[in-house]
């Protein structure tokens, strides 16, 4: 049992960066290659685009749900220093239930696009896979970011209520 939940904590705290990892890697190898084709072999393919494109947009659709679990996002946080710590909560929360009501509209609209590409079997052009796969990224990102903002929002009640320093996140510059 408690293997099972150490992994599950590993998940919990890892799996954005991970995802982010494998996609990186993707990019990078698949540049790669695409490089030492076009210039060594003279030979270029479209395939190699085309993974690079639609690893890049789920790079940057699990790269928003990472800086919502870590509190990321670029933000103007100048007035926050005035405030109390319950102030800061409050702002904090109110962000995040803004941001959720944001996620489930992507998300509504996400699965809507996905299921009309499905019904109409849409291919890519080079690959000539379902469009589908690539669609995916936009329902995938805003659901992880709705679990992550789930947790920040309990997080944020629990630090309200104890009376703690809320979690600001991470800074960009110090």
């Amino acid at each position: 049992m408690n293997g099972s939940l150490s992994f599950w904590k590993r998940l919990d705290d890892n799996a954005e960066r991970w995802l982010l990892l494998i996609f990186y890697g993707m990019i990078v190898a698949t540049i790669v290659v695409e490089v030492v084709r076009r210039f060594v072999l003279s030979y270029s393919s479209i395939w190699g685009e085309e993974i690079a494109r639609y690893a890049f947009i789920y790079l940057a659709w699990v790269g928003a749900s990472a800086a919502v679990k870590d509190r990321a996002h670029i933000r103007i946080d100048v007035l926050l220093h005035y405030l109390s710590e319950r102030g800061k909560a409050l702002v904090y929360l109110f962000g995040d239930f803004c941001m959720l009501a944001v996620a489930l509209l992507a998300l509504y609209t996400g699965i809507e696009s996905l299921e009309i590409s499905m019904k109409f079997g849409s291919v890519t052009h080079g690959l000539r896979i379902s469009l589908a796969w690539f669609l995916l990224a936009v329902p995938l990102g805003f659901s992880l970011m709705i679990y992550r903002l789930g947790q920040s929002i309990y997080r944020d009640f629990n630090t309200l209520r104890r009376g703690e320093p809320v979690y600001q996140g991470q800074r960009l510059f110090d």
